[in-house]
């Protein structure tokens, strides 16, 4: 329990900041996921649509990911290593 005013700002704006971190976490996880699934169906499949639908998928990530980065959610570091890391993926196929 907070014993002072500053202790309990303190307490709002962790709760504050933990839940905008968990939304672009999350939303990057989930994209990330979508990202692998739509990866593997190109694989096989080959086709034009399949890796355009990739590119919009890849730019979506990147934009949550750049987003996170300017509200400090992500190190810059951290950024585009996971950035480079699917891109890479990408290029793979």
């Amino acid at each position: 329990m907070a014993n002072n005013k500053s202790a309990e700002k303190r307490i709002e704006i962790a709760k504050r900041n933990r839940l905008t971190n968990r939304y672009y976490k999350s939303s990057v996880r989930t994209l990330i996921k979508t990202f692998f699934q739509n990866l593997k169906i190109y694989e096989v499949s080959k086709d034009l649509e399949d890796k355009k639908k990739l590119q919009r998928i890849l730019s979506s990530i990147y934009s949550m990911i750049d987003k996170g980065t300017k509200k400090n959610v992500y190190h810059k570091n951290t950024a585009a290593r996971k950035k480079s890391k699917l891109a890479a993926y990408l290029k793979r196929t």
